[in-house]
């Protein structure tokens, strides 16, 4: 029994965070002691990619299926990000002129589905058919769109800000702390109910389990959206929207952490591959 247990520090999940966060920390430090421009693509690129990376590594590791190989993976992480975000970003264009209320649901509904992109490709390809496979591939993608998503903002309000590394790090600290319960949380939600759906049906399906598992993403996003538009727009109402944000990262988690243990059961059970 002592032998099978691995402790936190040991796990590969835990040291990639830790040296993320170490390698953040001194690249911001040098960055601030010598006023170099020239740093701040690394601090972003870190400050963007440690959580995701984290996050992604700890379910590999706890759910994976034999199958599935750390460069199909990344593959998931890049390639579905990449996807995602450049189809969102060209479907969005109109909707984001005018960011009402149903703009907002718009852009919850464009970018569910522009996530669902690299995920649906595997998922056709017929080889990956654990409920586990398809948690990995939605939190690769959904966690890819939120790196690359933080990545831009941060750039914005660097510029913006003129420079302000305070600002800056806000903006990569809000962002990645929040990542693993939005973009990545709904995602992997829904390619495990799709996933499932079709391992007991034995073929294809887009029932209403998955039509509602989808809807549910994107119902949840799109609060998450009026939220935070709500925040930025009434400055006397940041303590309510926070409330409202936590709820929904609240119920996100809560979401992808039972699909999680329910397709980590199915391979404790009967294997993976």
């Amino acid at each position: 029994m002592r032998g099978m247990r691995v402790t936190v520090h040991r796990q590969r999940w835990f040291q990639i965070f830790i040296g993320g966060v170490v390698l953040f920390i001194i690249t911001e430090r040098v960055l601030r002691i010598t006023d170099n421009p020239n740093y701040f693509p690394t601090v972003i690129l870190l400050g963007a990619f440690v959580v995701p990376v984290t996050f992604i590594t700890f379910f590999y590791e706890h759910v994976r299926d034999r199958d599935i190989s750390q460069p199909l993976l990344t593959t998931a992480f890049l390639a579905g990000g990449m996807l995602g975000l450049a189809a969102a970003g060209v479907l969005e264009y109109g909707t984001l002129q005018n960011m009402s209320i149903i703009g907002l649901f718009g852009v919850g509904l464009i970018e569910e589905s522009a996530k669902l992109i690299f995920p649906i490709v595997m998922y056709i390809g017929w080889r990956y058919i654990h409920e586990a496979d398809g948690l990995l591939f939605g939190i690769a993608s959904g966690m890819g769109f939120a790196a690359l998503e933080t990545m831009g903002y941060a750039m914005v309000a660097l510029i913006q800000s003129r420079g302000n590394i305070v600002v800056l790090e806000q903006v990569l600290f809000l962002r990645g702390l929040l990542s693993p319960a939005g973009h990545a949380a709904w995602t992997g939600f829904v390619c495990a109910v799709l996933w499932y759906e079709r391992g007991k049906k034995g073929h294809v399906a887009i029932n209403l389990p998955v039509i509602g598992a989808f809807i549910l993403a994107v119902l949840l996003h799109s609060l998450w959206n009026i939220s935070a538009s709500l925040g930025t727009l009434l400055p006397s109402a940041a303590i309510s929207t926070s409330i409202s944000t936590f709820i929904i990262a609240i119920i996100s988690l809560i979401l992808v952490i039972w699909r999680f243990r329910k397709a980590r059961n199915v391979i404790s059970t009967t294997g993976p591959g």
